[in-house]
């Protein structure tokens, strides 16, 4: 396994990305007893009626296809204790960044876009400094939409590391395969925060996971500027009639070795919602990983909940 280079740490990294969030969300302190609400890392807004329309979901989608607001999520989210989050691009066209931004600028609900943009291309410095502007973006997904990790590609990581210098963050879809290549991503470029989607495309059976997960997610929590968002559970059932399990320990395997790997300051909370509609409801969804954390103490779990997630994007309660 690679381990961490001296100079950078899991504790100096996190005592850095801890001291500059603090100035930036004015959350309170790790030794604070104050209580914060929840914030999903991981929603999507989207509307297919618009003149546009939309690249995703298809209209045969009889699930998603159809208007997704952030009114719609905080009628389900509010009453179960989540203030605010963080949107995640549902679309490769530019422009659909100025979309959720313009909604954000509307509804303090949501209060802070990882975005769309493509590292590597010849237009990834204009559209990064177009966006970079507006203090709601905080960072870029990269994965999907043709844009795949490229830890040896010089384009690449250069526009990773401007990315990293305006102090964004870096969401990744990655399936256990790519773990391996995700790690030397990490060690290319080490000051920047890079965000594990979905459990890394774990498949959730209620048994121990596959060991080369398992072996994937400790080379890769060893990096400090890696954390795991710890979303996609009910998805990896394969549940996609509404049926996935409610019961914590059905997911226990697969928690375990997440929190064994990262620990209480590298994990956070995201729904997936609405893709995540398939599979259980939002309550289901928060409902796990509440009991999984709150099992953890109070403290790991406001760390999830919340603590983290200003951490690591950084965003700005309105």
């Amino acid at each position: 396994m690679r381990m961490p280079p001296p100079s950078l740490s899991r504790r100096s990294f996190l005592t850095a990305v801890t001291s500059t969030a603090a100035v930036l969300t004015g959350c309170a302190t790790e030794r604070s007893a104050k209580p914060v609400g929840i914030i999903d890392t991981h929603t999507h807004f989207y509307d297919p009626m618009r003149p546009e329309g939309v690249p995703w979901p298809p209209k045969d989608d009889t699930v998603l296809y159809r208007r997704v607001l952030p009114g719609d999520l905080e009628r389900l989210a509010r009453p179960l204790g989540v203030t605010g989050t963080v949107v995640v691009e549902a679309s490769p066209w530019v422009e659909d960044n100025q979309w959720v931004l313009d909604l954000a600028a509307r509804d303090p609900f949501i209060v802070g876009l990882v975005g769309h943009l493509k590292p590597g291309k010849p237009d990834f410095e204009g559209h990064l400094k177009r966006f970079a502007a507006n203090p709601l973006f905080r960072g870029i997904r990269t994965g999907l939409w043709d844009i795949p990790l490229a830890p040896d590609d010089r384009a690449f990581l250069r526009d990773l590391g401007k990315l990293a210098r305006l102090d964004f963050a870096l969401d990744v879809i990655v399936q256990p395969d790519q773990l391996p290549t995700l790690a030397r991503l990490a060690a290319a470029v080490p000051d920047l925060r890079i965000v594990i989607d979905h459990c890394a495309g774990v498949r959730v059976d209620g048994k121990l996971p596959a060991e080369t997960w398992v072996r994937g997610i400790e080379a890769v929590a060893h990096h400090p500027n890696v954390f795991m968002k710890v979303s996609g559970l009910v998805e990896g059932t394969g549940r996609a009639d509404g049926s996935a399990p409610a019961d914590v320990d059905f997911y226990r395997p697969v928690l375990d070795v997440l929190w064994n790997a990262f620990g209480e300051n590298w994990v956070i909370f995201g729904s997936n919602w609405p893709v995540s509609e398939r599979f259980a409801s939002y309550g289901t969804v928060l409902g796990i990983v509440r009991d999984y954390f709150n099992g953890k103490g109070p403290a790991a779990a406001a760390k999830y909940f919340s603590r983290n997630a200003a951490r690591v994007y950084r965003f700005l309660r309105r």
